[in-house]
């Protein structure tokens, strides 16, 4: 007896139950009796005279029922009635019911032969029907019309039994009434607010962040939003007092994955006073919502289709950014039946080709164990994975301490741009990674100019493979290509 969610309750394995000195073998109703635990299983000092006990656990019974739904062999068998009918001249005949059901009627390909020897019996029928083997059925009576004194092979009696156990099991009656309303996915989506024509606001321009000598090359970029996605947690306070004089709203990233326990993460993050934050998952919406925060939904929400962008719009977010898995064709497609407003587009990146718990700083670059004892390596280290093409893939760390492998190539959409706008789109995203303060100016400065119109997809591609020496690749929102333009 104890405050289990406190974590106040004890207990443990009981070895023995004795009473009287004797160990007991079967249950008592009455009496005193003595339970043995494990040594360090019970805090004596914290029982107490008319303490309830409960039992919560039993070997025994747990392997009873495993053995009702994890055995090949099942326990609970429903009963199967035969009729079997065996006459000189005639094909044999089996028809048979369940209870549950389930009915089958098997016949042989030949007219029985008179037997010679060994005529067919009732006591045969019965050896050979009843090995139903794992199947679900027992056979718990059999009827027979035996006349002529038929000799039917082994063979065919185990044919016709395989038979009917198919027919059996294949004639169990089924719902009759649909699961689902065939229409519901037409109804649902008769109820999503329409998509509305290309508005007559600018272009936005959001800079997502990594450190704050980013956050400050951004700002004197002149952009129209920052998001902050730093390792240390430290530092928001801070990146808000910076953004905040210069009169940019800012959003701060908690981390993608929340794990129970870490809601003082959330926490910290509301005290910075941001002008809002970017929700990475459920559990951010639903904290953030609860607090007042203005919320944009980020990539990892994973809205693929009107459904669920109408889903996460009705709970609080004022935009979202839709999954890296589309492509773009259907990228432009899941445009065409939004509002356009709800949507905040990547169209600059490093993809992040996976998240992991473990900590690469951490385990390679430090004595410690954990984040609390590691001395914080990611600080002052820069790590990167190279593969078997020799392309390096930066590695960071999150405020939770959690690693992302991003991709050595940034991805560009630049291409797709004027589609975007003239769909209606108008808040746009260029996520840094390890860019310098000059190399970030020249990142606004040519997207500024694409979406001013002032320069053409194509140039700023161009632009951007020459100012990167691993390149520029089009990834998931590559157009297009005719299979046969080789030909």
């Amino acid at each position: 007896e104890g405050d289990r969610l406190a974590g106040a309750e004890q207990g443990g394995r009981v070895y023995h139950v004795r009473q009287n000195g004797w160990q007991l073998a079967e249950p008592v109703d009455s009496g005193i009796v003595e339970l043995s635990f494990d040594r360090a299983a019970v805090d004596l000092q914290q029982l107490r005279p008319g303490q309830a006990v409960w039992k919560t656990d039993d070997p025994r019974l747990n392997q009873q029922l495993r053995r009702t739904f994890e055995a090949a062999d099942p326990l609970r068998r429903v009963a199967l009635s035969l009729q079997v009918r065996a006459v000189v001249g005639e094909p044999l005949r089996i028809q048979g019911s369940a209870a549950n059901g389930c009915r089958c009627d098997v016949i042989s390909d030949t007219p029985l032969q008179a037997a010679a020897k060994h005529p067919l019996s009732q006591q045969l029928l019965h050896e050979q029907l009843s090995r139903l083997g794992s199947s679900v059925f027992h056979l718990s009576d059999l009827q027979s019309e035996i006349a002529g004194g038929p000799m039917v092979p082994l063979s065919v009696l185990g044919r016709l039994r395989r038979e009917l156990l198919e027919q059996l099991s294949s004639s169990l009656p089924r719902l009759q009434r649909p699961l689902s309303d065939p229409d519901a996915l037409a109804r649902l989506r008769s109820q999503l607010p329409p998509s509305q024509a290309a508005s007559g606001s600018s272009p936005r321009l959001i800079v997502l962040c990594r450190t704050l000598e980013q956050l400050s090359a951004a700002i004197s970029g002149s952009v129209d939003g920052l998001i902050a996605d730093f390792a240390d947690l430290r530092e928001y306070r801070e990146a808000v007092q910076r953004a905040r004089t210069a009169q940019v709203p800012l959003l701060l990233a908690p981390p993608r994955i929340q794990k129970p326990g870490e809601m003082g993460l959330f926490h910290m993050l509301r005290k910075a006073d941001p002008d809002g934050v970017i929700v990475r998952n459920l559990s951010g919406l639903d904290f953030f919502r609860s607090h007042g925060l203005s919320m944009t939904g980020d990539y990892t929400l994973n809205v693929t289709n009107e459904l669920t962008a109408d889903f996460l719009m009705a709970r609080g977010l004022q935009r979202l950014t839709p999954s890296y898995d589309l492509n773009r064709d259907q990228l432009l497609d899941l445009i065409r039946v939004l509002p356009p407003q709800w949507l905040e587009v990547v169209i600059h990146q490093h993809m992040p080709m996976f998240h992991m718990e473990h900590c690469v700083f951490c385990a390679m670059l430090s004595p410690g164990t954990n984040k609390h004892n590691c001395g914080r390596p990611c600080d002052v280290h820069r790590v990167e994975l190279q593969d078997r093409t020799g392309m390096q893939h930066p590695l960071t760390a999150d405020i939770g301490c959690r690693n992302t492998l991003f991709n050595a190539a940034p991805q560009s959409s630049a291409e797709i741009v004027p589609d975007l706008l003239q769909a209606g789109v108008r808040c746009f995203r260029i996520e840094l990674l390890r860019e310098s303060p000059a190399e970030i100016h020249r990142l606004i400065e040519l997207y500024r100019a694409l979406l001013q119109g002032h320069c053409s997809g194509a140039h700023v591609w161009q632009s951007l493979q020459a100012m990167n020496q691993v390149g520029v690749t089009r990834g998931t929102l590559e157009p297009r290509r005719n299979p046969l333009a080789i030909l």
